[in-house]
């Protein structure tokens, strides 16, 4: 990794997770996406770099059009940056994923960002009529269609999984820098190795386990980069976490949400029942979850930045049914309190 360090962005994503109310009653899907884009105008007003927003196609989670949740937070939003968390590129046409985010960039002033992924969830596979079994074959020539088409430019390319394109210019056109792309990886080295073939930017997703355990495949994409013969390219990372006025606080404001998310996913991947403990430890000093105080949430993204050069960090700030209210506190101390605190930490 680089020995020099700038003083990261710090941003925030959201699923779109299907909230609470006071009364613990869920919303509706349209409820929670006017609240999505209250959070996301809360971000920029707390100072915050960055947006994102993930697509999911399941009954637990309100966006799956991401793009178009962006587009209006470009139009009442003018200096945060916007993107998703992630593409779910392997079902989609990266024809029409350039042509979507090239709308945005135009609407947002060039503050759109792609981070283009696998995802966690296979729903929309079924859903768009993809083969499963296709799931390696389709990522892969998908990404290296994105990672030319991007650049704005016509393009030459064929695959089996999409009709070639013969010197294709794919409208609109860009106004003045490619689009950002970023490659959201979850812990595989092939997949460090294919974002650094393609000279793209790394997004690690950092949702268990210690940070610590990533500093091999940051290694490994800073050498792949250099063997591909490109030049350095940023690395950034998505963290869970929850800033709250204290460390009980966040504990026990998180416990009964992450309790019914992991275990519905545990019955879905046969996991065992979720355990307060395993929550503690995940907000212990060396855990992934940045949650907590200001304090407690600073130091561990000042610590992850250090150890892993990162340009960006963000935090998953919904967690579930967490309420909206919730939410928006712990946006407004991330950005007031906890982003200047990283920085100071990480100067001294």
């Amino acid at each position: 990794m680089s020995d020099k360090l700038l003083l990261p962005e710090i941003g925030v994503e959201t699923f779109g997770d299907i909230t609470q109310d006071a009364e613990g009653n869920l919303l509706s899907h349209a409820q929670v996406i006017r609240n999505v884009i209250a959070e996301g105008q809360a971000a920029e007003a707390a100072n915050l770099d960055f947006f994102g927003v993930g697509e999911h196609h399941r009954d637990d989670y309100a966006v799956s059009s991401p793009e178009i949740v962006l587009a209006a937070l470009a139009s009442t939003t003018e200096r945060i940056k916007l993107g998703t968390a992630v593409t779910v590129l392997s079902s989609d046409d990266p024809v029409r994923v350039y042509e979507r985010f090239a709308t945005l960039d135009a609407i947002s002033n060039s503050r759109s960002e792609l981070i283009a992924g696998r995802g966690s969830f296979v729903e929309s596979f079924p859903l768009f009529g993809l083969n499963l079994d296709d799931y390696e074959k389709l990522f892969e020539e998908k990404l290296d269609l994105m990672a030319k088409l991007r650049h704005g430019n016509p393009v030459v390319w064929h695959g089996q999984h999409r009709a070639a394109l013969r010197n294709t210019q794919v409208y609109p056109l860009l106004e003045d820098k490619p689009l950002t792309t970023w490659v959201g990886v979850g812990g595989s080295p092939q997949s460090v190795v294919r974002a650094a073939r393609h000279g793209l930017p790394l997004f690690l997703a950092i949702i268990g386990g210690q940070p610590a355990a990533f500093t091999g495949l940051v290694d490994l994409y800073h050498r792949a980069l250099k063997e591909y013969g490109h030049s350095e390219q940023p690395v950034a990372a998505h963290f869970h976490g929850l800033v709250a006025d204290s460390d009980e606080e966040a504990l026990e404001t998180l416990w009964p949400h992450y309790q019914r998310t992991m275990n519905r996913l545990g019955s879905e991947r046969g996991w065992p029942p979720a355990s307060k403990m395993t929550l503690q430890a995940a907000m212990g000093p060396r855990g992934a979850m940045m949650a907590g105080s200001v304090e407690t949430v600073a130091a561990k993204i000042a610590s992850a930045t250090k150890l892993l050069g990162l340009s960006r960090a963000d935090i998953k700030y919904s967690a579930g049914t967490l309420p909206h209210e919730t939410m928006m506190h712990s946006i407004k101390l991330l950005g007031q309190e906890v982003k200047p605190r990283v920085h100071e930490l990480l100067s001294a």
